[in-house]
């Protein structure tokens, strides 16, 4: 695996590489965003630092989103609950905040490259599935296409494989752990804000807030959805993984 990592601290990547390059990755070390930017099509994974001297991180990584889909993980030192929501809405696939053990974050890339590993996988969609509708929402499970009232709705890659999660079992309801372990592969997640923001985020995109029902203390169904009140979803929207 060829990893892109984004950290201006020389003491921090010098740790980090050397980490990944014992695994018998290679590393691609930059430490301002616009070399990011102009690396990231070569990367297989990336880790993203924050707090970089020429342009916000989490600016950086919406605009990576916009021409990767590489697996991506913030580590950075800030830790409220604020930059991590907005991190994991903006495309990160982890969050990770420094200090940290090295064994941990290298279990967190490896969970991280399993389940973002587009070959076939016990969940995914089977070549032909139909379609699923409720309401006016139409999931193309095999298409990876959201529509709503006929306007298609971007939804990053996670946001989908929630949505499509549910959606290909609609007459069920999923746990938090069971989601977590599906999607995440981690149902240890559980008490994380990651499932909950992916959950608000699917409501959001498709104004549609009855779309994932939530079953109090354990879990989300597929549910019913009727456009919330003065909300209508916005046709392709953009600045979102894939």
């Amino acid at each position: 695996m060829h990893a892109l990592l984004v950290e201006d601290d020389d003491r921090m990547a010098q740790a980090l590489g050397t980490a990944l390059a014992q695994r018998g990755h290679t590393v691609r070390r930059v430490g301002r965003a616009l070399d990011a930017l102009r690396h990231v099509r070569e990367a297989e994974f990336v880790l993203l630092d924050l707090g970089l001297p020429d342009l916000d991180g989490l600016e950086l990584l919406r605009r990576l989103r916009t021409v990767c889909d590489a697996p991506l993980i913030v580590v950075t030192a800030r830790c409220e609950e604020r930059d991590i929501v907005q991190g994991l809405r903006a495309g990160a696939d982890d969050y990770v905040v420094k200090p940290f053990r090295m064994a941990e974050l290298m279990a967190r890339i490896d969970s991280v490259r399993r389940r973002t590993d587009p070959s076939p996988g016990r969940d995914a969609a089977p070549t032909g599935s139909r379609p699923v509708r409720t309401g006016d929402v139409e999931v193309d499970l095999a298409g990876r296409t959201v529509t709503v009232a006929g306007a298609v709705v971007r939804l990053t890659r996670r946001e989908f494989d929630v949505l499509a999660f549910l959606a290909a079992r609609p007459d069920e309801v999923h746990s938090r752990e069971v989601i977590l372990d599906r999607i995440w592969g981690d149902a240890f997640l559980a008490a994380s804000r990651s499932l909950d923001v992916h959950v608000a985020g699917i409501r959001a995109k498709t104004g549609r807030s009855g779309l994932v029902r939530t079953v109090r203390g354990f879990g989300y169904q597929l549910g019913f959805p009727a456009p919330t009140p003065g909300a209508d979803p916005a046709p392709d929207v953009r600045g979102g993984e894939r």
